[in-house]
């Protein structure tokens, strides 16, 4: 596996004339005010698939795990241990799978305060444990915007295929050193996401084009038999951060 990196312009660099002036078709930011702009961060744009495959998974679990109680009623213990090994992965996986397609929020936007230069992420957080409770969960964070950056990551395996990524990293105040990373975006419009937020944070919403389709309502869209999108729970900032993301000191 190889890794490349792509750095784009940081927070403050000089803008590039027309960068930012032309929509791209897939659609617009969540919201534009004179305040702040927030863009979708959806991490899991092909959700719904996943989770079936963890109920196949969980259903091989249950397969093997009745296998495995015949096994040991027969004293056939290899078999047994074999069985058991089996159906435990089948089912910490099967639990993963489901638990990462329903579990995430609607949507993950970022806002852009251009008052108050700060950058507020909707952030979920996952962990390898299936069954941790405290490891889950939506922790929204808030960062200077002075501090942040970001680049495009592409990983290459030769002869098979390779996975590009948007991600915006943290620095420590007055250097380079980073201290945290996440998705800014998965599609190949991060450039452009990138690119409305460095206008609007310099210049304010007059310099955001001009969107032909209106934004995306990730809460409220109907989510049609897509049984991941049925169950995710819908973006709701924390009170204080909410208003504070929104509105001027």
């Amino acid at each position: 596996m190889v890794m490349q990196r792509r750095p784009l312009s940081k927070p403050n660099d000089a803008l590039y004339p027309g960068t930012a002036r032309n929509p791209v078709a897939w659609g617009a930011p969540n919201r534009v005010e004179d305040a702040y702009l927030e863009l979708p961060r959806s991490i899991l744009l092909a959700r719904g698939v996943v989770v079936w495959l963890g109920v196949v998974m969980l259903t091989g679990a249950a397969i093997c795990a009745r296998l495995t109680v015949s096994s040991l009623m027969d004293s056939q213990f290899t078999i047994a241990v074999a069985g058991l090994a089996v159906t435990l992965v089948g089912l910490a996986l099967g639990i993963y799978m489901i638990r990462q397609d329903l579990e995430p929020p609607k949507d993950e936007p970022i806002r852009f305060n251009r008052v108050r230069r700060k950058v507020y992420v909707y952030r979920f957080h996952t962990r390898w444990n299936p069954f941790s409770r405290e490891g889950w969960g939506v922790r929204p964070v808030a960062y200077d915007w002075d501090d942040v950056r970001v680049e495009l990551v592409s990983n290459y395996a030769p002869t098979v295929a390779y996975v590009s990524a948007y991600q915006m990293y943290v620095v420590k105040p007055g250097t380079e050193e980073e201290i945290d990373r996440f998705v800014f975006c998965v599609g190949v419009h991060g450039a452009s996401y990138w690119e409305w937020a460095r206008n609007f944070m310099q210049q304010g919403p007059q310099a955001l084009p001009k969107f032909d389709r209106p934004p995306r309502d990730w809460n409220n869209e109907d989510p049609g038999i897509n049984i991941a999108r049925w169950f995710a729970p819908k973006v709701q900032w924390p009170h204080d951060m909410d208003i504070e993301s929104r509105t001027a000191p």
